[in-house]
């Protein structure tokens, strides 16, 4: 009987078996990461921001804190309140 030398693999076998072996982790890894995801996940759609403050808030907020005095904020209120009356889009 004759026998052979080793189990028959070289070093490219080995090679060969140490790739595979980290491909299938690999795949099992992201396998989970995807199932885990997918149990963790509402199903909703993220929150929306808050709406942006109006230019009359941002008025007053700059009022608030000193930033004008009282006759320009009165003065620009009035600009911004003429801009939006109806009847004065062609302007």
């Amino acid at each position: 009987m004759m026998f052979w030398y080793g189990n028959g693999m070289n070093g490219w076998g080995y090679a060969l078996m140490a790739l595979v072996m980290i491909a299938i982790l690999v795949v099992i890894v992201l396998m989970v990461i995807v199932v885990a995801r997918a149990l963790t996940s509402t199903g909703q759609p993220p929150p929306s921001p808050p709406p942006s403050d109006t230019p009359e808030q941002l008025l007053a907020q700059r009022m608030a804190r000193g930033e004008i005095d009282e006759d320009e904020y009165q003065r620009k209120l009035g600009l911004l309140r003429d801009r939006h009356s109806p009847g004065q889009e062609g302007r």
